[in-house]
């Protein structure tokens, strides 16, 4: 079993606390490079691709244009980026300028991406506790309002703890993790980590 992605969060209090999470499984996927873009942000055009939009992709192999290239293979969470899905055929990445880069040999390389896990008949669970095996602080579901959504078209786990549970949260620091049940019962741990809770500034006004 996959030991749990360690990812430390922090709350603010009397603010909402939004977290996509994206759930990546083996085998990696990839798409052939058909050309890279010399612009700011970098455009990559391929064939096909089935990227979910947000998620993270390498570029493996590409020729002329290496300053994108994965520096490990397979690649590792470093050589990642955040894909922005502009159609079937191509993504950028936003934060990227490739105006300086080298000129790409068209139709060399790869995109490369792991499985994006399948959420359809999923739940999901997630307790804040003040220390591993202690008191609950706070407890998040994939039910109706219960703060996590499971969004298999986008491939997307979004836990949203609102303004009103931070501004009423009286402690500062704790334990998470949140955890997938499959339809068969079987549990994943997919992050554990510290919750850090700050103090706001600007408070309402009555």
């Amino acid at each position: 079993m996959t030991a749990a992605l360690q990812y430390d969060i922090e709350l603010r209090r009397g603010a909402t606390f939004v977290l996509p999470v994206r759930w990546e499984t083996e085998p990696w996927v990839y798409a052939a490079i058909a050309s890279i873009s010399l612009t700011a942000p970098v455009s990559i055009t391929t064939a096909s691709h089935t990227i979910p939009d947000g998620w993270n992709v390498a570029v493996v192999d590409a020729r002329g244009l290496t300053q994108l290239n994965a520096a490990n293979n397979p690649p590792r969470l470093a050589d990642m980026r955040r894909a922005k899905v502009l159609s079937a055929t191509q993504i950028e990445f936003n934060g990227i300028s490739a105006a300086s880069y080298s000129q790409h040999v068209a139709n060399s390389g790869y995109l490369a991406w792991m499985t994006p896990h399948p959420l359809s008949g999923y739940v999901a669970r997630m307790q804040i506790k003040d220390r591993p095996g202690g008191a609950v602080l706070l407890s998040l579901t994939s039910d109706a309002n219960g703060g996590i959504t499971l969004d298999d078209a986008g491939k997307v786990i979004e836990i949203v703890i609102r303004a009103d549970q931070t501004e009423a949260m009286t402690w500062t620091s704790g334990a998470y993790d949140l955890e997938l049940v499959s339809p068969g019962g079987v549990v994943t741990a997919l992050l554990e980590g510290a919750v850090q809770v700050s103090s706001e500034i600007t408070t309402p006004i009555i």
